[in-house]
Formats: C-alpha cells, structure tokens, sequence
C-alpha cells in the first residue's frame, strides 16, 4: 500500500474511533438520565395514577418527535414500530406500576435483568442454543434478583419485585426487536412510531384500567417534562443514532450502569440503603450482565452483533 493509502486509513480509522467515543459518550448520558429518573417516578407517582403518567409522558415524546423529525420521518404505521411500542409500553407500564410498591433502587437493578435475559429469549425466538457464558450469566443474575427480592422464609417475591421482573422481559423483547427491524426502517421513522405507539395504548387503556388521579404538582410536572422530552424522546432518538457507530453489546455494557446511577441518586436524595443480602443480589446481577456481555465484546468485531 501507496503511503497516501497508508495515510486515508489511518484517518479514516482515527473519524470512526472517534464516532464511536461520541456514541459511547452519548450513550453514558442517556444511562445518566434513565438511572436518575426512577426516584423521580416514585415521587410523582404519589399524586397521579401510573398509566395516566405514561399517557402524558409518551404523548409528551410523540408531540416532540413529530416537530424534530418533520419531513424525515414516516408517519404510517409499520409492522416493527407498532412491535416495539407494544414492548415499549408494557415493560414502562410493569416498571412504573411496580414502582408504586418496591424501591428505587432494587426497581433499576431488577430491570437491569433485561440484558442478560436478552440472548436467552432470542434463542428461543430463532430456535438457536445459547451459549455457556449467556446461561452462566442468567443464571447469576437470576440468583441475584432470588437475594434482591425473595422475602423471609416463604421465599414470597414481593409484588413490585414480580411487576418489574415482567418489565425486564418486556425490554429484553424491545431490543430484541430493535435489533430486528432498525436496519429495515429509518431510525427517525423508527423512534417516532414506537413511542407514538406506545402513546396510543397509555391513551386508549389508562380511562378503563385504573381509576386516574392526578394532581398536577411541582413534582409530577418536572417528572413528565424530564421523562418525557429527555428519558423518551430525546434517549430513544440519542439510542438510534448511537447504534449507527457503536455495537449493540458496547451499548449493552453502557446500560449495564444504570442501576448503579440509580441506586447512587437513591442514596443521594432519598437516603435508600440496601441491605446486605440485597447488596449481593444486586453485585450478582451485575456480574450475570458482564458475563454475557463481556463474552460477545471477545467473541464478536466492532460492528457484528
């Protein structure tokens, strides 16, 4: 190779590391706002009903969406977005509802369950064996969320406990989903319609499904606007430019933070401790995390999944 060939590599090489610092940093902001609002949430939570809160927030995102990506994004339904929305709203509907009834911080690393519960479920949805390190990872963070939530001597799962474990799966799902169809759709029209999706189902369900409360406090407004433009809107559309330059398990590994961030804001506002018993769930189900994903960062190049 010529020394000007040389030279177009090495810049070339040097403009996508940096695209993939700017994702990684990007994609450490989105871990910092997502582990920081489920104080927040709680705290909202009091003086309005879950499901309204979701409807308002999604149509929150929705409304910005639609303004950000005028133009760009394709506003007819697809088969994926209507997919990911469906997850999308379930796993927000078990977190948020499970909120009411289990703490901060055990709510962040029980949802944290979603990664390493993400290889075990696409086995099954195309019939392939998991590998060792996947199993050993799940079974690690199954252990640690048995330490987190099992509750005295009848090994009862605490009902917020039960609720955000289903919320996990349903993320699992969602990225699973993403996975799927982000390379078919444009990741505008993509971003828009899951969380327009989502908007619809929080709409059309939260009159009949519960009795809706809200009282329109300081806090419940600052946790729609947070949750709303930032968590929603702003994440989701930060996420699916993030993956045109990062891999799906560096994104992974990023996530992988976020309980932690939750449980440190948890400490820092609410002075939530864990138990030692749930100090060990929880470095339990990280650990099954990093198991799984640890494996694909050695077993995988820079843009495979």
């Amino acid at each position: 190779m010529t020394p000007e060939g040389d030279g177009l590599l090495v810049a070339t090489e040097a403009r996508q590391a940096a695209r993939t610092w700017r994702a990684d940093a990007a994609l450490a902001g989105n871990t910092l706002i997502w582990g920081s609002t489920f104080v927040l949430v709680q705290a909202a939570l009091r003086d309005i009903s879950p499901i309204l809160f979701l409807a308002i927030r999604f149509s929150i995102a929705a409304a910005a969406l639609a303004l950000l990506f005028r133009g760009r994004a394709r506003y007819r339904p697809t088969r994926g977005g209507l997919i990911a929305g469906g997850c999308l709203f379930a796993g927000y509907l078990f977190q948020t509802v499970g909120l009411q009834f289990t703490t901060a911080s055990k709510s962040a690393f029980i949802t944290g369950l979603a990664i390493p519960l993400v290889p075990l479920l696409t086995s099954l949805v195309y019939l392939s064996r998991p590998r060792i390190f996947e199993l050993a990872g799940v079974l690690c963070a199954t252990a640690g969320m048995g330490l987190m939530t099992l509750q005295g001597d009848s090994l009862r799962i605490g009902k917020g406990d039960l609720l955000t474990f289903f919320c996990a799966v349903a993320f699992a799902a969602h990225i699973i989903t993403l996975g799927h169809y982000s390379g078919r759709i444009s990741y505008e029209s993509l971003s828009f319609m899951q969380v327009a999706a989502a908007g619809v189902l929080s709409l059309s369900s939260f009159w009949w499904v519960e009795k809706a409360v809200v009282h329109l406090t300081p806090v419940v407004w600052i946790a729609l606007g947070t949750t709303g433009l930032l968590a929603t809107a702003l994440a989701f559309t930060v996420q699916a430019w993030a993956q045109q330059h990062t891999t799906p398990t560096r994104t992974a590994l990023i996530y992988s933070l976020e309980p932690v961030v939750a449980w440190f804001t948890s400490y820092w506002m609410m002075g939530e401790l864990l138990s030692r018993r749930a100090a060990l769930g929880a470095v339990l189900i990280l650990t099954g995390i990093l198991l799984v994903e640890l494996k694909r960062v050695h077993s995988t190049g820079h843009l495979s999944t």
